[in-house]
């Protein structure tokens, strides 16, 4: 994120009584020592936001946003650019002004260097605009739907070049151009996709590519089965993995450098009826933590989990099925919780950001270290804050709870439906109700749904079938409320930047049980059931998912039908 000067951003936030001066101070100490930028630390904590402070750097350079997420966008002057340079630039080209300037949106439109150098490329003037992340992203989208025919043609003439090809050691195959070629076009057009997944899949009758965007799986193209072993001994050199292993599953990870943009791929490998299945999990390492309300959480919501963050002791659970973001939302608290006087470890499977002045350790079940092993020996570290990735035994949960017990404040997660599920759930486990009474803080729930794609986003007015649809879930969820139809709701209706799809990104949907004496007692009390404890905490003010994700709805960030969907999966 582009910068405004230490000295020149404390003035402008001081006369604008943002932030107390001790604020802003503590706010450099801790970007100085975690190698952030001040602004960055603001807004993890919520005292700016992303918004006002993109205001502020547009004021301070004298430039105009580009604000391309609600902006029409010549394709065709886009194209102006390879992607290539696009994004070692991070500059879109999206319009020209009638005196043929063209309008460039730009991370830094004060970098001069980059400006005559577009200035030179583009043989005419260039006026600079102040784009978000989120806006060159939407121009970068353009180049993936521009290359998808392109893009089959490059993996189908390698293909072709690999089967002529006379190497024949497995190294010698693994480091075959054509191969070469093969894997980084697949890991590109997934970045250019806004892929989170790579699934290569042999079949009886080929072999499937499918990417997961906004958490669907598409399929992307089929390739002979013929060049399958040489793309998986690719991966497997990339990965630091064993070549001539085929029988037993493998993980590793690599890094991919596109622009300025370097992506961890995490990579697992395991063998099939047909062969060996490979899975690649797209990871930014340049992208900083989110703060709580970048990843959906509603003002109360986010105040709750702040609230209990600040706890010198006690236990904090996420919960939520594979691939939900709990280890994000993880990462996101412990941002927040990140200071020079505390000391965090971590104990993860895998370690999927590495997050400066923590100290992170891998599970390692070959050497010995799982989460039970690992955190018998993270308690000997003199820690403040434990993250263990996730309780999935009783050891763990035991080892877990004494250290809340003995003053450290625990974080992990946990594979349960929703939030009050978690405390059943935990006593299966063998954890006396006693102890998990006097430990257990705040639990969690989430799951991920799809934005609206600002691009194509329209207003229509609901049918009385919606209605009826929310209420049949509001009764199967036990829910004694009703839900109003509103005047209005939102969808996409499908469009280039998003596929057709009507969606362009996700953003969670959250429960939170703040366990208080009330619940406390409940959960201490032999005749406790999960009946009992949903009544308690919904007269707590709990919210569900189902409900949380209503409020996303009316505010037009997502649709009902994709609410009901997760729900329901």
């Amino acid at each position: 994120m582009l910068q405004i000067p230490e000295d020149k951003l404390k003035d402008l936030l001081l006369k604008d009584g943002i932030v107390a001066e001790k604020a802003f101070d503590e706010a450099a100490q801790d970007a100085d020592r975690m190698g952030q930028g001040v602004a960055d630390i603001l807004i993890s904590k919520n005292i700016i936001t992303a918004d006002y402070y993109s205001n502020l750097i547009a004021e301070f350079f004298g430039v105009e946003k580009a604000s391309l997420l609600s902006r029409k966008i010549d394709e065709k002057v886009v194209r102006l650019l390879s992607e290539k340079i696009a994004r070692e630039k991070r500059a879109i080209v999206f319009g020209q002004l009638e005196d043929g300037i063209y309008q460039v949106a730009m991370g830094d439109p004060s970098n001069l260097e980059a400006i005559e150098f577009l200035t030179k490329h583009l043989k005419g003037k260039v006026k600079p605009y102040l784009a978000s992340r989120d806006d060159l992203n939407r121009g970068f989208s353009y180049y993936g739907r521009q290359s998808a025919e392109e893009f089959k043609k490059i993996i189908e003439d390698n293909i072709k070049n690999s089967l002529r090809s006379k190497a024949t050691g497995i190294k010698e195959v693994a480091s075959d151009l054509p191969v070469v070629a093969i894997v980084d076009n697949l890991v590109a057009y997934a970045i250019s996709s806004r892929a989170s997944d790579i699934h290569i899949e042999i079949l009886d009758d080929g072999v499937l590519i499918r990417y997961r965007i906004d958490g669907i799986l598409r399929e992307v193209l089929r390739i002979p089965k013929k060049v399958h072993p040489s793309i998986v001994a690719r991966i497997k050199l990339l990965a630091s993995l064993k070549l001539d292993e085929h029988i037993k599953p493998q993980d590793g990870r690599f890094r991919h450098t596109i622009g300025k943009d370097i992506m961890d791929v995490r990579v697992a490998i395991m063998p099939t009826f047909y062969g060996e299945k490979v899975e690649m999990r797209l990871l930014s390492a340049t992208e900083r933590p989110l703060s709580l309300e970048e990843l959906g959480f509603l003002e109360d919501h986010a105040t709750v989990v702040r609230e209990n963050a600040k706890k010198t002791y006690g236990m904090i659970l996420v919960t939520g099925p594979t691939g939900s973001g709990k280890t994000t939302t993880l990462y996101s608290v412990l941002n927040i919780l990140n200071r020079p006087e505390v000391n965090i470890v971590t104990i993860e499977d895998p370690i999927e950001y590495n997050m400066k002045y923590i100290n992170q350790t891998q599970i390692n079940p070959a050497a010995g270290i799982s989460f039970s092993s690992g955190l018998r020996e993270i308690v000997r570290q003199d820690p403040n804050i434990i993250m263990v990735g996730e309780i999935r035994d009783q050891e763990t949960a035991q080892i877990s709870v004494q250290a809340a017990l003995t003053g450290h404040l625990v974080l992990s997660t946990l594979h349960t439906n929703d939030a009050p599920t978690a405390i059943p759930r935990l006593i299966d486990l063998g954890l006396p109700p006693f102890l998990l009474a006097a430990v257990l803080n705040l639990v969690e729930a989430q799951r991920l749904v799809r934005r609206i794609c600002n691009d194509c986003i329209i207003s229509y007015k609901p049918d009385a079938s919606i209605t009826s649809a929310v209420n049949r879930q509001l009764s199967d969820l036990s829910l004694d409320v009703k839900f109003k139809l509103p005047a209005q709701l939102y969808k996409g209706a499908g469009c280039l930047a998003c596929g057709d799809s009507g969606y362009k990104g996700r953003l969670g949907i959250f429960e939170i049980l703040n366990v208080t004496e009330e619940i406390r007692k409940l959960i201490v009390n032999p005749a406790f059931t999960l009946g009992k404890l949903r009544a308690a905490a919904r007269k707590g003010g709990m919210v569900t998912m189902f409900e949380d994700g209503l409020k996303k709805v009316e505010r037009g960030s997502t649709t009902i039908d994709e609410i009901l969907r997760v729900i329901r999966e």
